[in-house]
């Protein structure tokens, strides 16, 4: 893809498009990780008539104005540094004592497998910049907007108990998850997937 391409609107134009086209007139239950819980979340916000649901697992939303200063010291360093030191490094803040150590490897292997471009350009606009969801009263604003069933995990007990007013529907759920990492479907895949499945099963 071109320079510029990688905008959290590129990515849900994608997926809005590969519902129209191939799934025309279906509504889904959109799960994302990460980056992918974010624009899971923006597809929801803008096409209400094809998403019923959203499962954001540690997404990109919810962080504390505060933490913005740290989020950009990550996005300068990745746009500089070597990504194949830069991105395992921060990897390393997101691990659990649980993470196994293939996964690690694995995390690192994809990384250097991905195009540099990709990486640079996709992950600062979904905290950094007048679009952004992910951070302070402007994720407050956009998760609030939201009226769908929202169910959240996080890894942080503060984010939690933050984020669980920002939902109005009375299904949506936001839960803090101990004893894990970032990638919590590989940490805890059958008590997530137990718990998705649950919180699927009472909509």
């Amino acid at each position: 893809m071109p320079s510029g391409a990688y905008m959290p609107s590129d990515y849900v134009a994608d997926i809005e498009s590969l519902i129209s086209t191939r799934y025309a007139g279906q509504k889904f239950i959109l799960m994302g990780h990460s980056m992918g819980g974010q624009v899971a979340a923006r597809l929801a916000a803008q096409r209400p008539d094809v998403v019923s649901a959203v499962i954001s697992v540690d997404g990109s939303l919810g962080f504390p104005e505060a933490f913005g200063s740290v989020l950009q010291q990550g996005v300068s360093a990745l746009q500089t540094g070597d990504l194949a030191i830069v991105g395992p490094a921060q990897f390393d803040s997101l691990y659990d004592a649980s993470t196994a150590a293939a996964f690690k490897r694995w995390h690192a292997r994809r990384l250097q497998g991905m195009s540099p471009q990709a990486v640079r350009e996709s992950v600062g606009p979904l905290f950094l910049g007048p679009g952004q969801v992910g951070v302070g009263v402007a994720s407050e604003t956009f998760c609030r907007s939201l009226t769908l069933p929202f169910y959240h995990l996080c890894r942080t007990p503060d984010q939690a108990t933050a984020m669980r007013p920002w939902f109005s529907n009375p299904k949506s759920k936001v839960e803090f998850w101990a004893n894990t990492g970032h990638w919590i479907q590989q940490d805890q895949p059958d008590a997530l997937n137990a718990a998705v499945t649950t919180w699927i099963d009472a909509l």
